[in-house]
């Protein structure tokens, strides 16, 4: 997340800001909801879903990806909320969007705050995620998405949105891992270029003090 430690991204319908201690709590609570740890989180195939952590152990996982250059992470922001509210960040959180970066880039993308569900704010969020990447950070990344066999929503958001192809399928997972044809990276770049705002954003002191958590 260093790359994207101070960067904002705007768009029609949602924003986009780092992941920061202040987003920790929600976030806690998002994943501990039992149809999250039963399901899996959207986008994601069961596989990939995590045990649930402690609040201390979620502080130390948002420290840790804060500093590592293998992940990109933004959580998601109602637009809408975000504006109305005079720029409040908590009260507007919608979900997160992540990359996963090896020699490639693994697109995870979780609309978890249930009156967000249903809005577009996932496929606005994965454009946004992958065109920044294209434009700002790597033109020639290439990228995938692993999704469960009964995961309908995130196959129609990868494959019938996006253009993702099949290329392997596990049965012991249960899941189906996708790629993005590099002959669509031009549509995720020109959205980024026309629909998107890049802001910088200064760090705040809460963000730099760890808590004090049991």
């Amino acid at each position: 997340m260093r790359q994207n430690q101070f960067v904002r991204l705007v768009g029609e319908r949602v924003v986009l800001v780092p992941y920061e201690r202040r987003h920790v709590p929600i976030y806690h609570e998002w994943m501990n909801r039992p149809e999250l740890l039963e399901y899996g989180i959207f986008g994601v195939s069961q596989a990939t879903a995590s045990e649930p952590l402690t609040l201390a152990e979620e502080y130390d996982m948002q420290r840790s990806w804060r500093k590592d250059d293998d992940k990109l992470t933004f959580i998601i922001l109602d637009k809408q909320k975000y504006d109305a509210s005079g720029k409040d960040e908590l009260s507007s959180m919608a979900g997160d969007v992540n990359l996963f970066i090896s020699d490639q880039a693994e697109v995870e993308i979780m609309i978890a705050d249930k009156a967000s569900q249903g809005k577009g704010f996932g496929t606005e969020a994965v454009q946004m995620m992958l065109g920044y990447m294209l434009e700002e950070i790597n033109g020639e990344m290439e990228f995938i998405a692993k999704i469960g066999y009964d995961n309908a929503s995130s196959i129609r958001l990868f494959v019938h949105n996006f253009g993702f192809v099949e290329e392997t399928r596990s049965e012991v997972f249960r899941e189906i891992s996708y790629r993005l044809p590099r002959e669509h990276h031009e549509r995720f770049r020109l959205y980024y270029r026309t629909k998107v705002t890049k802001e910088r954003i200064e760090e705040r002191p809460e963000d730099i003090e760890l808590p004090d958590v049991a």
